[in-house]
């Protein structure tokens, strides 16, 4: 073969790749593309196939033979696109079927949303369960009571009750317009509640403790706080009378009174707030709730009448009990009046309070507190 023809057969082959390469790469619209097309792109002698079929331009993914095939059947022929799909299809299901599944990435949980109280009374309160039965004292008959404005009292002194006195509920202390109006003591300021689970307390003794997040002196914060918001002016001696000696509890907090009313005779009103204990012949605790929900410490006033008109204190625990029970029919259990002073003898507004017993929840007790402090600072201010 001479030097002439052998450039020209070259030259043609150059031709022809250069023409294959023109076809391959005329929808890349960069170099990479086209780079990519002419690697993936079938052998030379399967585009020569399409040009002697007349196919110059197609990316049909069928083989030569499949080619070759359907040239030789019009009716095949005609079917050719769906073919080539259908190839298509079976290719891509296999590719899929090799590749391992990606693995979903893990979504942490949604933080739990947190409660959002529209209600004041109960504003922080979760009502956590102490696993203590309940119970609510709340009479449906007149035996052994007197009954004055669907207020039951049980009376338990020597001295007989003026239903018809009580009923007008003329009480006669009230605020004055300068200094402090109301002193929160606690005889008892060790009685403590039961917590729930996470809350426990160290104790000082059976349900007391000097840990005053469990015990009276807390809720003898929140009473102070609510008649505070009704604009009266409160003191809270949050001493606890009861340690070291028990006994001593009642004079220890009279002498605590006594000061108070010395270096402010503007005080008419004196809480000496506590805790009531309920249990079994076993000694097991129950709680005391209201029926209305959610469910409060029951609440229990102690009037005292071993003095000189011990009537004034009766008349206002009388109208304060009958003023909250038009809202919270169940919140108060029976007035006890017994023979004692109880301290209640310094002043015309004084009252011992129980709110809820050992068994009750502090949350209990606090919806409790909230409940009797907004009906007392109502009551007196409505005078």
């Amino acid at each position: 073969m001479n030097k002439k023809l052998a450039r020209r057969i070259l030259a043609l082959a150059l031709s022809v790749m250069t023409l294959w390469a023109a076809v391959v790469t005329a929808s890349s619209e960069t170099l990479d593309a086209a780079v990519t097309a002419m690697k993936e792109s079938t052998t030379l002698p399967r585009q020569l196939l399409r040009w002697e079929l007349g196919d110059f331009f197609s990316d049909s993914p069928l083989s030569p033979i499949t080619m070759l095939t359907l040239h030789q059947s019009p009716l095949l022929m005609a079917q050719r696109t769906g073919i080539a799909a259908l190839r298509a299809q079976a290719a891509k299901e296999t590719e899929s079927d090799t590749t391992p599944p990606a693995v979903p990435e893990e979504t942490p949980p949604a933080p739990a949303a947190t409660p959002v109280s529209t209600d004041p009374l109960t504003d922080g309160l979760q009502f956590l369960d102490n696993g203590v039965p309940s119970q609510t004292v709340h009479p449906t008959s007149e035996s052994g009571y007197t009954v004055v404005n669907g207020v039951y009292i049980k009376n338990t002194s020597s001295h007989e009750l003026d239903a018809a006195s009580l009923s007008a509920m003329d009480f006669s202390a009230r605020p004055g317009t300068e200094g402090p109006q109301v002193l929160i003591i606690h005889s008892h300021g060790s009685e403590a509640y039961s917590m729930p689970p996470g809350e426990e307390y160290v104790p000082t003794g059976d349900y007391r403790t000097d840990d005053d997040r469990c015990n009276v002196l807390r809720v003898g914060d929140e009473v102070a706080a609510v008649l505070s918001s009704h604009g009266l002016s409160v003191l809270h001696d949050r001493t606890l009378h009861d340690v070291p000696n028990y006994n001593d509890s009642y004079s220890n907090s009279l002498a605590a009174i006594e000061n108070y009313v010395a270096n402010y005779p503007s005080l008419v009103f004196i809480l000496d707030i506590h805790r009531d204990a309920i249990a079994d012949a076993d000694g097991n605790q129950y709680k005391l709730v209201s029926e209305e929900e959610p469910r409060a410490a029951q609440v229990s006033l102690v009037m005292g009448n071993a003095f000189d008109g011990w009537q004034d204190n009766l008349k206002l625990a009388v109208a304060v009990q009958n003023h909250i029970c038009e809202n919270y029919p169940t919140l108060m259990r029976p007035i006890t009046v017994r023979g004692y002073r109880y301290n209640q003898h310094m002043t015309p507004g004084s009252m011992l309070v129980e709110i809820g017993a050992a068994g009750n929840s502090m949350d209990e007790s606090l919806l409790a507190a909230r409940i009797f402090a907004n009906g007392l600072a109502e009551t007196i201010l409505a005078k």
